[in-house]
């Protein structure tokens, strides 16, 4: 890694650099550099003196310093002065886990999400939307009528639409509401139909089908609404029913929203090896204008380990880096894998529930096995204590066979971790990676109905990873949310809940801290943080001008804060002087994927 800023220098200079030949030189703002590295060392660390001046040339840092010293060795001809005019400089965000092609979904679909980021508060609402859809221009080419979105927890009644209320957006035409969990979903009588779900489907493994009149033998009469296993073949077939010409803009789509919030590297968190391949068709035609990190669903990268090609190095602004583990589902939809039972289970399920896994321990071994003896980084969704205790005994048996390495392991979501098992993280080099913005989306709920206090205020727990020096990222994994970098900030600060809340003040971390997990230590995650994640000579010129520094100002202040410009490598890339440029080749359709957000 590069030096870091030295205020008894004042500046820093890249090995050959030429001075007099800088393309621009920020100036006249807060520069927050997030300099000295991921590590023990940063934890917990307040920001240093802060440079006057940023020049940058050929997309990479040359100089870090006073302005004096910049203007002299840095100025020339055609040097930009950019006066920030009091506004911050950071490092481009760095997306640690969302699904990219999923946010081009969410851009293309009927809006099912409620306040604040839509409008749906009632299954009329849903009903209404989903009716607008079909109507539209995308809908009418699309096989299934489709939206995304919905979440029950804000719903009047805190009730799932059913097969009857979607059978009123249309009995010809297959309808799907998913949840915006993107564990669950409910379809109308058409969709199960084509599904083949009737009271004769018995539930498949690692999933439900929801019953409604259970005396239909011998299982009961399908309700619409599915979960997890049972869910993922009508969001499948509901995907490739789009026309392949909406399908085709899913990425440009993901990469310009991802954009529009600061971020400058991105991820696709389970793709399908088709998607990949589609991937890398794209990127072949020409240089993404993000860097985008793709992770294959374990199960296919097992089938065929020559097709995932991981690497360190990206290829126009795509690589592979590894393979994704799907352990449990949603604490929110509670289908999450519990050690303790539910506050209050999902109607018609006992006392004692307490979520369900989603992989076999011996399958879920062999693919953590499979990861590390070709290489691959591993990554985990795991939400759930149980799922969570199950990857740790996964890594353990896997580390022991294939030694000690570093591979930066890293669990996703992470929603109810113990104290116990965040120390074992620390033990086995595991990173945590949390999705924090659930405080602010589902703080009440988990409060209220999913884990009752005494749980609901650790979700998310930053603070136990910090006491213990550790490495720590946070994630929007969008299309679950919108790929909001302020949201992810804001909802580390002052984890404040929709009623207003503040949903564990023990776990609340600095403003400083907040922008390290999607700066430096996102970079770390992805053994990326010599060239990415902060402001410093001879890294990448990713750079996010916003309208205020989240780490100077009061906590609650952030949720206020403005993206003004992003820059990737040099280059603005939000706001879009023109359309991104995401190439589409011919006879190339983005394949369709059952990604498990």
């Amino acid at each position: 890694m590069s030096e870091g800023f030295a205020p008894e220098t004042g500046a820093q200079a890249g090995p050959g650099a030429e001075p007099g030949a800088a393309d621009v030189i920020f100036h006249g703002g807060e520069i927050e550099t997030v300099a000295g590295g991921p590590g023990p060392e940063a934890v917990g660390a307040e920001p240093g003196a802060r440079p006057e001046a940023v020049a940058v040339k050929d997309g990479r840092i040359v100089f870090v310093g006073d302005l004096d010293r910049a203007l002299e060795h840095w100025r020339g001809p055609e040097t930009r002065l950019y006066d920030l005019a009091g506004r911050a400089l950071l490092p481009g965000f760095i997306d640690p886990h969302g699904h990219v092609v999923g946010t081009g979904l969410q851009e293309t679909i009927a809006d099912l999400l409620g306040e604040p980021d839509g409008d749906v508060g009632d299954v009329e609402a849903i009903v209404r939307k989903l009716r607008e859809f079909a109507d539209g221009e995308v809908g009418r080419r699309s096989a299934w009528i489709v939206g995304f979105g919905y979440d029950d927890a804000l719903l009047a009644g805190g009730q799932h639409p059913t097969r009857e209320d979607l059978d009123r957006v249309s009995t010809e035409r297959p309808v799907l509401a998913i949840h915006q969990s993107f564990h669950l979903g409910a379809v109308n009588s058409k969709g199960l139909e084509l599904l083949e779900y009737s009271a004769a489907t018995k539930n498949p493994k690692g999933g439900v089908i929801r019953r409604g009149d259970e005396s239909v033998l011998p299982f009961g009469e399908p309700n619409g609404v599915l979960e997890e296993t049972a869910f993922f073949p009508a969001s499948g077939h509901a995907i490739i029913g789009i026309a392949e010409q909406d399908r085709a803009r899913f990425l440009a789509k993901g990469l310009q929203a991802a954009a529009s919030y600061g971020f400058t590297t991105v991820q696709e968190g389970a793709a399908e090896l088709a998607v990949l391949g589609d991937l890398r068709a794209l990127a072949a035609v020409a240089p993404l204008p993000l860097d985008v990190v793709v992770y294959v669903k374990a199960a296919e990268a097992i089938e065929a380990p020559h097709l995932v090609e991981a690497s360190p190095d990206y290829l126009n602004g795509l690589r592979a880096a590894g393979i994704k583990l799907n352990l449990d589902g949603s604490p929110q939809g509670r289908t999450a894998w519990l050690r303790e039972p539910y506050l209050t289970p999902p109607e018609g399920l006992d006392d004692d529930y307490c979520g369900y896994p989603t992989l076999e321990e011996e399958v879920a071994l062999d693919q953590v096995r499979a990861g590390f003896a070709h290489g691959w980084q591993v990554i985990a969704h795991v939400n759930g204590d149980e799922a969570i205790a199950q990857l740790i005994r996964c890594v353990r048996i896997a580390t022991r066979e294939a030694r000690p390495a570093d591979r930066r392991t890293t669990g996703i979501h992470c929603q109810t971790a113990g104290e116990d098992q965040i120390e074992e993280f620390r033990r086995l080099g595991i990173i945590p990676s949390f999705f924090s913005m659930h405080t602010f989306y589902w703080g009440d709920w988990y409060y209220e109905t999913v884990l009752g206090e005494e749980r609901a205020v650790d979700i998310s727990p930053a603070q136990w990873a910090l006491a213990r020096g550790m490495v720590y990222t946070s994630h929007h994994d969008a299309p679950v949310a919108r790929p909001s970098s302020i949201a992810i900030l804001s909802g580390q600060v002052t984890r404040r809940t929709r009623k207003g809340m503040v949903l564990g003040k023990h776990q609340c971390v600095s403003g400083a801290d907040a922008v390290r997990s999607i700066t430096i230590n996102a970079a770390y995650q992805y053994g990326e943080e010599a060239d990415k994640g902060s402001i410093e000579v001879g890294k990448l010129a990713d750079l996010v001008i916003l309208s205020a520094n989240p780490v100077t100002v009061p906590g609650e202040a952030i949720a206020r804060i403005t993206i003004e410009e992003t820059i990737k490598a040099g280059r603005t890339i939000h706001p879009p002087i023109e359309e991104m440029p995401v190439p589409v080749p011919s006879g190339v359709g983005l394949q369709l994927f059952t990604h498990h957000c």
